[in-house]
């Protein structure tokens, strides 16, 4: 098999500074013929008082420096898309990136929510992996994606079919085997087929989403946990017996600020112990391969060392992205990312094409090449034998006649060997059977005509009054179907109405299936019913949403997760997002409109040529002459016009899909939004309701009845539909598998943090007034709360 040795490529990617922060100064050299060169300058002040005898200038060498200007495509242009191809030709791939909280990884490797050109690298590889396999008919691939995120030693799958994980605990544990060969096998973690990118991005999008509902507390995931999403893919050509086996992991490590920090004299790495001690076990393992003569690599020290041997210093091409924070805040962290980052670069890989037999394929191969190899022999030295056949044999011959007649594939043989005996054998069972069957057919035939004649007569009259039922019936069918459909249409009728006037504050999907009707009443309508359908649908199919309504919440928490939703900075976002799709449908109906104005142009000029050529003919009849065979002007000037429009066409149609490629991603995106939105408000919810009891008890519990309560706690009742459309969640009084989902996150108001208490222990109440002075007190609350935070900021 081929083999490429080379070193790893490393990347650097510099963040624009924010409004606040100081800029620190560098700058990028780009002479030299291969490699760029970045200089960090660290300003005197940075000496606190001491005396300085730091350097102030600092030097490191990368492939390439994307500057703060540089667009994703760019970025997944030289960076991923040698990878991948790599991948798709049989070689392991790995992509990992590596900085600080909050220099840019995640957006590196997954992308930005707010537009769709921020896609990053791992949705940008799934569509390009998946354009290539498709322009690709020599091979026959599958592809299998599996997500794995390790926090605290601990592996979890992030792809768990029930996905009904509300911690990360839920999540199905991996767990690490070795094989005598020393390959590593992840038990426990699922690969999830994906025949399309669709497919793909949906998984992506669950696993993403997985994630941001199991964040704890302890675990704010971007900083603390990595996660590995990794895309399998193997090919085989038809009829050969060998597969080509590749994958290639997108990795996002987790912040690396508490690592590398160099305390006083140097004392590399004494927080990391406790902290993130896989990002330290990550260092020993370059650090031991950096270095010439250490037999022993430290891989099985954590998980993460272990899932990524094959990467770093094995059968892989690796490519690392620094990505660098350079204000003056975080110069330091940037230049021990950047000292990390020349580390990897002396450390050699060795990609070999991952090709294997499939032995069963083989065998048969064989099997088929010995028997053709033995007849050949007996006919080449003309060996006839001559003792009789066996029984078994004769047996044995008769199946094979048998299956041979019964096959109805023209290409099928009666393949006996080249054995004079057996021939003359088949051909005289043959002769028999023919006559046999002669005989028995004469038979048969003359009994069943004499049987039928008899039956005919009484058949005919039991038809006919079958025949006058079935039609009474039929009748009686369609006069009911005629007014039901009168019914429904008046209904439609009336719907439309309705739609038309509250389409102003109706959701993305009621758009959607608007555009549809209005479509539909065009009956030549190109871009159609199905595929509008196909954009609002997007949504209905991401497995994660398919969870059940638990009723509605009380009329106070409505009001509640208004009035949270109006001051909550991800319902900008979701603003954003309706008027993006809002463009974007309309853009999209637009350009089916247009195509259709096409197609009829195409076509009227196409009945144009025509009637010219018929003209033409007529005119060669009644006067023949030489013009007959010269170029027609006006069918030459029809023609490229038809050329022109065709390209228009095209274009244009191309735009159309590009469109419903984006239509379905900022849905998913706005999904995302929605989830985390929704979340934010149940642990607000259930943290105030917790409050509410420990700051006024008597307030709760009134002599009348047992416990005032709002009837939303944790995640129990679900959102009105007017709110959301399908962000929906199990109940934990109704959740079947009997798991109480207990629901913690980030939370936009509230800094300090009680776990929530479960349902069950407070009885709930349908007294209104109770409830309302709940929510006022609630309100009030979030008042201070909000005055407070903003005094903090």
């Amino acid at each position: 098999a081929a083999m490429v040795k080379e070193t790893i490529r490393v990347y650097a990617r510099v963040k624009p500074p924010g409004r606040r922060q100081q800029a620190g100064i560098y700058s990028v050299d780009d002479d030299e013929k291969s490699l760029s060169s970045l200089e960090i300058i660290v300003p005197r002040d940075l000496a606190d008082g001491f005396v300085n005898n730091k350097r102030e200038s600092y030097k490191f060498k990368f492939q390439k420096i994307f500057d703060q200007e540089a667009k994703q495509d760019v970025v997944f242009d030289s960076i991923a898309k040698p990878v991948a191809e790599c991948v798709l030709a049989g070689y392991n791939g790995t992509i990992f990136a590596y900085g600080q909280t909050g220099s840019g990884k995640t957006f590196t490797i997954t992308g930005g929510a707010e537009r769709y050109s921020d896609r990053g690298i791992i949705p940008r590889t799934l569509s390009y992996i998946f354009d290539q396999l498709r322009k690709d008919s020599s091979k026959v691939y599958t592809t299998h994606v599996s997500y794995l995120e390790i926090y605290n030693e601990c592996g979890y799958d992030l792809l768990d079919p029930r996905h009904e994980a509300s911690r990360l605990e839920d999540l199905p544990k991996v767990t690490i085997m070795e094989d005598p060969d020393q390959n590593i096998h992840l038990k426990n973690l699922s690969l999830q087929q994906a025949t399309n990118e669709e497919e793909a991005l949906n998984l992506l999008f669950l696993g993403d989403t997985n994630r941001m509902i199991a964040e704890t507390p302890m675990n704010q995931a971007s900083t603390r946990s990595h996660c590995i999403f990794t895309i399998h893919i193997s090919s085989k050509e038809p009829g050969s017996a060998t597969i080509r086996r590749s994958k290639l992991h997108l990795v996002d490590l987790a912040g690396s600020e508490r690592v590398a920090k160099t305390g006083v004299g140097g004392h590399l790495l004494t927080e990391a112990k406790y902290i993130n001690l896989s990002l330290h076990y990550l260092e020993q393992v370059i650090i031991a391969l950096a270095e010439k003569n250490r037999s022993h690599i430290p891989y099985r020290n954590s998980m993460m060392t272990s899932v990524l041997r094959d990467s770093l210093g094995g059968n892989c091409m690796t490519t690392m992205i620094a990505t660098l924070s350079l204000d003056k805040r975080n110069i330091d962290e940037s230049l021990s990312t950047c000292r990390f980052a020349q580390r990897v670069a002396l450390i050699k890989n060795e990609a070999v094409l991952n090709e294997e037999m499939d032995p069963k394929l083989m065998i048969v191969q064989l099997k088929k090449e010995i028997q053709e190899l033995k007849d050949e022999l007996a006919l080449v030295t003309g060996k006839e034998r001559t003792s009789e056949l066996s029984q078994d044999e004769l047996l044995q011959l008769d199946e094979l006649i048998e299956t041979f007649l019964e096959d109805n594939d023209p290409d099928s043989t009666l393949d006996v060997g080249a054995d004079m005996r057996k021939i003359k054998y088949c051909f005289v069972h043959v002769k028999q059977l023919m006559n046999h069957s002669k005989i028995s057919d004469k038979k048969l035939l003359s009994q069943h005509i004499s049987e039928e004649k008899n039956t005919n007569k009484e058949a005919g009259e039991e038809e006919l009054k079958k025949l006058k039922e079935l039609l009474q019936q039929r009748d009686n069918e369609i006069n009911i179907l005629v007014n039901m459909l009168k019914k429904e249409k008046k209904k439609a009728q009336d719907a439309l109405f309705q739609l038309n006037a509250t389409s102003a504050g109706s959701t993305v999907l009621e758009q959607s299936h608007s555009i549809n009707l209005e479509e539909s009443q065009s009956p030549s309508s190109c871009f159609s019913l199905k595929e509008a359908k196909d954009f609002s649908s997007s949504v209905h199919r991401l497995p994660f949403l398919s969870r059940q309504t638990g009723g509605k919440m009380s009329l106070g928490c409505q009001e509640a997760f208004e009035v949270f939703k109006r001051d909550h900075a991800d319902s900008i976002t979701i603003e954003d997002h309706k008027q993006l799709l809002n463009q974007r449908f309309t853009e999209a109906k637009c350009l089916g409109e247009k195509l259709n104005e096409v197609r009829n142009k195409i076509n009227h000029l196409k009945g144009e040529i025509n009637q010219r050529h018929i003209q033409r003919a007529a005119l060669a009849i009644s006067s023949p002459s030489e013009e007959l065979y010269t170029l027609d002007p006006v069918e030459e000037k029809l023609r490229t016009q038809i050329e022109e429009e065709k390209k228009r066409y095209k274009t244009m149609f191309n735009r159309l899909k590009g469109l419903k490629v984006e239509i379905e991603h900022l849905q998913l995106l706005m999904e995302k939004v929605k989830v985390k939105l929704q979340k934010d408000f149940e642990v607000w919810w259930s943290e105030e309701s917790i409050n509410l009891q420990q700051e006024n008890p008597e307030m709760v519990s009134s002599p009348n009845t047992t416990t005032v309560y709002p009837r939303f706690i944790k995640s129990s009742q679900h959102l009105s539909t007017s709110s959301f459309s399908e962000t929906t969640r199990v109940s934990p009084n109704e959740d079947p598998a009997g798991k109480n989902n207990s629901i913690t996150s980030n939370n936009p108001t509230l800094k300090t943090r009680t776990p929530p208490i479960s349902s069950t222990s407070i009885p709930l109440t349908g007294d209104s007034q109770a409830d309302a002075d709940i929510l006022a007190f609630i309100k009030a609350r979030q008042n201070i709360l909000q005055k407070k935070g903003k005094s903090c900021q």
